[in-house]
């Protein structure tokens, strides 16, 4: 079956007035639709691949797709990954859980200095990607990844995403994507950033 886009879990105007909804609905419609619709593209040759999800597909560095389309399915199928994965950690107005937020604290002396540490691995990448708090082994980490490079493609399990390419950000704050990631925090939906940890540490026991 071939990828299609799915719609978002709330209007293109929910996450107003820190992102606005012309920028989502572009970004929705325009942006992760072109990398659903070049994936297939890219996947024609290999039809059989089309019964993977894309988290398959990207797996250790995209072991089970051929080399002629490995380049393809890097760039729009990260793309459609990365994008998925997004939608699904925006929402106004959540708290993070006192549990994970301990673990936060575990990991990185205070959840200020995780803010800190997180906004600056965003704002430093240069040119277009994205910023990540990984699950990685036995313990989180921050990096960030070129273009739409997924951490799946090194084993890691992205656990909180910030997309830093200018079409997430350019209609609104223009240049100043300092102002973006500030203004982002307030729409990071901790209570499924909480989830995907704890799912994170059922699949290390399992």
């Amino acid at each position: 079956m071939k990828h299609i886009l799915l719609s978002l879990p709330y209007g293109y105007g929910a996450l107003e007035p820190y992102i606005d909804a012309k920028t989502m609905e572009i970004h929705h419609t325009k942006h992760h639709q072109a990398y659903i619709e070049n994936l297939n593209k890219a996947l024609e040759k290999y039809p059989e691949l089309y019964e993977k999800k894309v988290e398959e597909l990207l797996a250790n560095n995209l072991q089970v797709v051929p080399e002629e389309i490995k380049h393809a399915v890097r760039n729009h199928g990260g793309g459609h990954a990365n994008h998925s994965f997004f939608w699904e950690i925006l929402k106004k107005d959540v708290n993070i859980p006192a549990n994970f937020k301990k673990v936060i604290e575990s990991e990185f002396e205070s959840f200020d200095k995780f803010k800190e540490e997180f906004s600056a691995a965003a704002l430093g990448r240069l040119g277009s990607g994205w910023a990540w708090l990984v699950k990685h082994k036995d313990h989180l980490d921050i990096i960030s990844t070129a273009n739409q490079d997924s951490p799946l493609m090194e084993g890691k399990i992205p656990i909180l995403g910030l997309d830093v390419w200018e079409h997430a950000y350019y209609l609104k704050f223009q240049n100043k994507r300092a102002d973006y990631i500030k203004e982002w925090w307030n729409v990071v939906n901790w209570d499924k950033v909480s989830d995907l940890y704890e799912k994170s540490i059922y699949s290390d026991r399992n």
